[in-house]
């Protein structure tokens, strides 16, 4: 028998601008997450989950079977060269995570094992890796963990070859971990107690205590975070000071252990940049002049000089430049033109310019291990909706292609079986949004199939068109999957992420609405058979789109959704919150306050149905707290006017990332396929 929730209501005003809200559930929240009530409510609903789940537990087992059973269980990654050792990680058998080696030859005779990473999650529920730092000697491995999901990483120091740990620990770090060139030091970034940004850059010597280790940058400003990069020539240490709008560089002298921060760009609001650094050229990714950005080179000493720059790869209005990677003789780009990825190379001295050739037009790709200056090959990581993981190597003169690796697909997949289409449709003012779709052919049949739109729409990431082992479980049964690329993201360009936020944001949930309809008017979907889904970000644009049009979705799922917007962005207390004003607008200003409260899912839940709904969440979530969508589901049950299922599972050993692990992670997966699955048939 399911269970029947009731939440209390215990009224708390909250009050800006003149405007009140009574949140009955705000009760929810606890910091500490020690409450003995409100963990006992979340186990309430997480047995009322699987109360409501239990007659799909065969379902969920044959997905999640399906899901393992199509990887190849033992594989290991194409080894590349850093220093005098070539390095790789294998898995082997069910083991959920993997092991590193390496090896003084790419013949692997000197056989090296780094880190059994299934030995140092043993004892925890949750566990990842952040780096393994290897200092130029390649004696010592700086290994960064977290064992709780909230990205608060602890760091130990490794002997390799003896293996033995040194009794260096550093707590609460971000997890970066850049090397001095003597071997003798390094640094790393600590995050803030209170908003878990990282903050503060020090430098730590071997064998001393954190407590003594040296800080040599602080960022004040709470819309700032610090990143700290090794230059690919392996003389400077970089320090990113970023925001979402505005950004700045300093610079650490990584042959000197002593060495002073010296200011290489200072923070400009409007200016986005991304430097890499050969001798005294000075390679520039930046957004000076250029939405899209522009790449160009200059000199340490003219860096400051802005119109001293010379371009490399100019601005255009159509493209997006989104990253490169530099080598003695090339420049190789990644670039965006209507939402589809494109890998150039430019030789340095003639300026000839090549795109890399790929069989697909809607695919993923990004540059990987390429940490060869004088390499002669670009190496890329490739995938797309019907091709598997595979590692490609370009010959940068030539663009000769050669397949260093494919993974495998176990059982008679074959992508020839499916159809991957990138098409547009027009939202309500003309704009035309991209949608990414995939079905298996033989079982379409034009306007009776579920469709499953998934979107995202914020911060400008993209939803890339990579394969999914589990997703096969979905097109296997005739559901197709479509990525809704809406403003917020950009994959149209810096002009597309900028019309789906702050005073924007009603454009994303406007572009899903309405390419909702417009999918099914093509005939991808059946009108009674549309599921939705979304993560985070994309979960607040499922708690927006269910309030405005929830007569579209037979069922949805949230996950970690950020649908408080109001009550955490008025919150200084809480982690980002001051980092995502130039995201979301600053609401202590009437403006963005009035805006954000018209499409806050939480605050606009109305007396109306709504469709079938499964929320997920973990109690360690540091981005979006677990006290959010408990809140947001509570109200739900309370406001809604149907007898649709509304189940909400919190994970209460993990944080946003979910469950951890290989295989372990398809858990969750086969949960949530099984839950939508079951509402169709049901329908």
């Amino acid at each position: 028998m399911v269970s029947t929730l009731h939440t209390k209501k215990q009224p708390h005003t909250l009050l800006m601008h003149g405007h009140e809200r009574i949140d009955n559930y705000y009760w929810l929240r606890d910091d500490a997450r020690q409450s003995p009530e409100v963990l006992a409510h979340l186990e309430a609903e997480n047995t009322h989950c699987q109360q409501a789940l239990a007659h799909t537990q065969a379902l969920q087992a044959t997905l999640f079977e399906e899901m393992v059973g199509r990887q190849v269980k033992a594989r290991q990654s194409v080894p590349f060269k850093l220093g005098d050792h070539y390095y790789w990680h294998e898995y082997k058998g069910d083991s959920e995570y993997p092991i590193y080696w390496r090896d003084n030859s790419p013949a692997k005779h000197r056989l090296t094992q780094i880190l059994d990473a299934n030995t140092r999650a043993q004892d925890h529920a949750y566990y990842d890796l952040a780096s393994i730092a290897v200092s130029e000697n390649g004696v010592y491995a700086v290994i960064a963990e977290d064992t709780n999901g909230d990205r608060r990483y602890q760091a130990c120091v490794l002997h390799i070859e003896d293996g033995t740990y040194l009794s260096d620990r550093l707590l609460d770090n971000s997890g970066e971990v850049i090397w001095c060139n003597s071997g003798r030091c390094f640094y790393y970034v600590k995050m803030h107690p209170q908003t878990l940004l990282p903050y503060q850059v020090y430098r730590h010597r071997l064998g001393t205590a954190q407590a003594d280790d040296e800080l040599l940058y602080e960022e004040t400003d709470q819309r700032f975070w610090t990143q700290i990069v090794k230059s690919k020539d392996k003389a400077s240490i970089m320090i990113y000071h970023s925001s979402k709008e505005a950004s700045g560089v300093s610079l650490l002298d990584a042959n000197d252990d002593k060495a002073t921060l010296v200011t290489l760009l200072p923070k400009e609001d409007d200016h986005l940049c991304w430097l890499e650094l050969v001798g005294d050229r000075v390679f520039v990714l930046s957004n000076w002049q250029a939405k899209n950005f522009k790449i160009t080179e200059t000199s340490l000493d003219t860096l400051a000089d802005k119109s001293a720059w010379r371009e490399l790869v100019p601005h255009d209005q159509g493209c997006l430049l989104e990253g490169f990677e530099v080598f003695d003789q090339h420049l190789a780009y990644w670039q965006r033109i209507k939402g589809l990825p494109q890998l150039m190379v430019k030789d340095l001295k003639s300026g000839q310019v090549r795109q890399l050739a790929f069989n697909e037009s809607a695919f993923s790709a990004y540059f990987q291990d390429n940490v060869d200056l004088a390499a002669k090959q670009v190496r890329v990581n490739y995938t797309s909706m019907t091709t598997p993981e595979s590692v490609l190597e370009f010959n940068l003169a030539s663009g000769e292609l050669k397949v260093l690796q494919q993974h495998a697909v176990a059982g008679d997949f074959n992508a020839q079986d499916y159809c991957c289409e990138h098409i547009e449709v027009a939202a309500r003012d003309g704009q035309q949004v991209p949608v990414t779709l995939v079905f298996r052919k033989d079982k379409f049949s034009q306007g009776t199939n579920p469709i499953l739109i998934d979107g995202y729409g914020a911060y400008g990431l993209n939803l890339d068109a990579d394969f999914s082992y589990s997703r096969l479980s979905l097109l296997e049964r005739g559901v197709v999957y479509a990525f809704c690329h809406v403003r917020g993201s950009s994959m149209l360009g810096r002009h597309w992420y900028e019309q789906g936020k702050m005073l924007n944001k009603h454009n994303t949930f406007n572009d899903f609405i309405d390419a909702t309809k417009a999918l099914v008017t093509l005939g991808y979907g059946a009108p009674d058979k549309v599921l939705a889904t979304g993560e985070s970000a994309g979960g607040l644009l499922i708690g927006a789109v269910i309030n405005q049009a929830p007569q579209l979705y037979l069922a949805c799922s949230a996950h970690v959704p950020f649908v408080d917007v109001l009550t955490t962005m008025l919150d200084e207390r809480l982690p980002l919150t001051c980092g995502e004003y130039d995201e979301w607008g600053n609401p202590n200003d009437k403006k963005y306050h009035d805006y954000i409260l018209s499409y806050s899912p939480y605050d606009q839940i109305t007396r109306q149905d709504y469709p079938h709904l499964l929320v997920t969440s973990g109690l360690y979530d540091s981005q979006v707290q677990y006290f959010e969508p408990a809140k947001w589901v509570a109200k739900l049950r309370e406001y809604k006017t149907d007898n649709n299922a509304l189940l909400f599972k919190c994970d209460m050993d993990v944080g946003h990332g979910g469950q951890s692990g290989r295989f372990n992670q398809y858990r969750e997966v086969a949960l949530e396929y099984a839950f939508f699955l079951d509402r169709l048939a049901r329908s």
